[in-house]
């Protein structure tokens, strides 16, 4: 579905509308800009010091430029578009500019001792390659089937031909194996866990791709097993996913988030700065203050929110009727409130709950019900639109040979 203004006319269009608040201060700014990650050198924009200036209007505003190690670096649209979608993320933005600016012999060589000192000291705190497409999938409470949409999103963005880790980060209620039909312990080889690894395609004109998945389901007796642990070490445990994992290059990585605000949604924030959210509510009215909390924790850890789900939008019957079991409008309402657009509904369907049940999910086996095709459509707007794959062609080559020709 496209992402747009929403049309006066037709209530139930997608909402993408900035937060009416007062314009976020220059330090907010610089903040969320910790968040936008340079591909090569492996660290973010404010620590390698190319953000030069920041201006924020009366208005919301919002001016950053950034200084280039080249004038002519082939990642700077990749770094624009990085800019505008983290500072458009924060309350009261109303505009982005980016102006470039290059940096001088003085900065280009602060800017690679930074990054060889990171590699030296193997700074890069995860497994995870920093040209990875980070998505949390969240939620304010449990039972709006926050699981299903990181599965069956996963799926669809495998299927056109990406790489995709799902991290099952409810390390309480794992349900991601059962979903996706995977059973085994995890194995691994000198001192790094494996994940398993499973191929999707959605028809004969697919390209396919594949699905590297981490559960604790994978590392305990069975599903029957009750976990009773206390937040630091949760924590603890989402950090040897991200450190212990050898993940290896993926396109994206979609983490299923345990429901709430809590320990684990700072770690995630905290050890992936470049991660974004995706929240999933449902069309009841009081699931809605409670998903706007989890908006709340993740702009305040400097994490954008990428959208809004609306999951069990209405219920569709094999006539084609459509019956609101649920309520309607918490979607819309929480995409107004926390200013973010409403990027999918997604219908009930009996092969949503079955698929799960089975391990086959619905955007595989039913691609065309109309849960399928919201699943897919949600895939192409995060591929295309929302967050779409990063292009490597980079920069760190021409910085080496300055800083090395300014250090003869």
């Amino acid at each position: 579905m496209p992402i747009h203004a929403p049309n006066p006319d037709d209530p139930g269009a997608p909402v993408h509308e900035p937060v009416a608040a007062p314009p976020p201060t220059p330090a907010a700014v610089r903040g969320m800009l910790a968040g936008v990650i340079d591909p090569e050198l492996h660290a973010d924009i404010v620590e390698l010091g190319m953000v030069d200036d920041i201006r924020v209007g009366d208005d919301g505003a919002v001016t950053v430029r950034v200084a280039l190690t080249t004038a002519g670096c082939p990642l700077r649209s990749q770094i624009k578009r990085d800019v505008e979608s983290k500072v458009r993320g924060l309350p009261g933005v109303t505009d982005v500019r980016v102006d470039y600016g290059e940096m001088n012999a003085e900065q280009k060589r602060a800017a690679m001792q930074r990054a060889r000192w990171n590699a030296r000291e193997n700074a890069a705190p995860t497994e995870v390659p920093s040209t990875t497409r980070v998505l949390a999938i969240a939620s304010g409470k449990g039972g709006v089937g926050k699981s299903s949409v990181t599965v069956n999103l996963a799926a669809a963005l495998a299927a056109r031909g990406f790489t995709v880790g799902v991290l099952d980060a409810d390390i309480w209620g794992f349900s991601v194996p059962r979903m996706l039909g995977i059973e085994g312990r995890l194995g691994g080889t000198d001192g790094k866990i494996t994940p398993h690894t499973i191929d999707v395609s959605i028809g004969a004109d697919s390209p396919g791709g594949s699905l590297k998945v981490v559960s604790m389901g994978f590392l305990v007796d069975d599903e029957g097993t009750a976990l009773m642990w206390r937040g630091l070490i949760l924590t603890k445990a989402l950090e040897q996913f991200l450190t212990d994992v050898r993940w290896g290059e993926m396109d994206y990585l979609l983490v299923d988030m345990p429901p709430g605000t809590g320990d684990i949604q700072m770690g995630l924030a905290r050890m992936l700065p470049q991660a974004e959210m995706l929240v999933v509510t449902t069309p009841a009215r009081a699931a809605q203050q409670v998903a706007a909390r989890v908006a709340d924790m993740a702009r305040r850890s400097f994490m954008k929110v990428v959208g809004v789900v609306e999951n069990m939008s209405e219920l569709v019957l094999d006539d084609g009727s459509r019956h609101a079991v649920f309520g309607t409008g918490g979607g819309e309402a929480l995409a107004r409130q926390i200013g973010a657009p409403l990027v999918a509904r997604i219908p009930i369907e009996p092969a949503v709950s079955t698929g799960g049940d089975d391990g086959k999910p619905v955007v595989v086996t039913a691609p065309d019900s109309p849960a399928g095709l919201a699943f897919r459509d949600l895939a192409d707007a995060i591929a295309t639109e929302l967050l779409p794959p990063i292009e490597m062609s980079g920069c760190t080559a021409r910085l080496l040979d300055l800083v090395g020709r300014t250090d003869a």
